[in-house]
This record gives structure tokens, sequence and C-alpha cells, in this order.
């Protein structure tokens, strides 16, 4: 059996920590960026943002609906978010883990995200890592139009 992968990517974002950290667990932000993929519509946006909660967001997709599922593990806002993942493809009980850091900047926030994925699905880190930097350019624009 193989090792687990390991896939960060960092962004800066041109917000506050705490407002970044928010988009996480809101909703009406969410669906803006979290597993949104160009060609898609996010139609279900589920969120229960407290340790323990769950989360369910699909993103209906020309070939199917894509079924993204957590449960989160870890809310310190508005340092560190931590939740268990499992996308499409995968079982009840795939679980990998997913830890989000947030730091504060002079132009806003640095976000820097870490997704560890079961042997299993290793091989698939390079489209984990390209999922991640889409998600968090969306999310980064997101941060550019939006205001509080």
């Amino acid at each position: 059996m193989s090792a687990p992968a390991f896939v960060t990517v960092a962004r800066d974002m041109p917000a506050p920590c705490e407002r970044v950290f928010d988009a996480w667990l809101d909703p009406d932000v969410a669906r803006h960026f979290l597993f949104a993929t160009p060609g898609g519509e996010i139609v279900r946006c589920d969120l229960d943002p407290q340790v323990g909660g769950r989360f369910l967001i699909v993103d209906r997709r020309p070939e199917a609906d894509a079924e993204h599922h957590g449960q989160f593990l870890e809310i310190d806002r508005p340092r560190r978010l931590v939740f268990l993942f499992r996308g499409p493809g995968t079982e009840e009980g795939e679980w990998s883990k997913v830890s989000v850091a947030f730091a504060a900047t002079d132009a806003g926030c640095r976000l820097t995200l870490t997704h560890e994925i079961p042997p299993k699905w290793a091989s698939y880190a390079e489209p984990v890592r390209n999922g991640w930097t889409m998600i968090l350019d969306t999310l980064s624009r997101e941060m550019e139009t939006k205001h509080d």
C-alpha cells in the first residue's frame, strides 16, 4: 500500500482573516467558491458550522451532480479550520483531512490549506491541487469584490 499524499496550497487574500475565515462557514458566501466549478451550479450548500457539524455541497455539472461531504473537526476563528472531507467517487467513511490556516498580513490574510489524502486516493494529488487552487483563486476574487 502506498503512503498518503499531502497537498499544500497557499494564497494571499485581500481581506482580513476574520472575513476570509467566515466565508468558509457562511453558506451564502461558500456557495460562490467552495467546490464551485465554471461549468457547474451549486444547487445545495448545507453547512452546520460547529465542531462535529457536517456539510454537503452539491455542484450540478453537465455530466452529473458532484457531492462534497465534510465534518468539522476544529473551528478556531480566525486562525484555523480543520474538517474531514470526501468528494465525488468516494464512499461513506472514505475521509481525507483538510486543514486551513489563516495568518494576518499587511495586505489582508495568508491562507494555507493542507489536504491529507489517504493512500487509496494518493494518485489524485495533482487533480486535488488543481481543484484547491481553483477554489482559492475564486475565494480571492470573492474577497476582492464583496464587502461587509
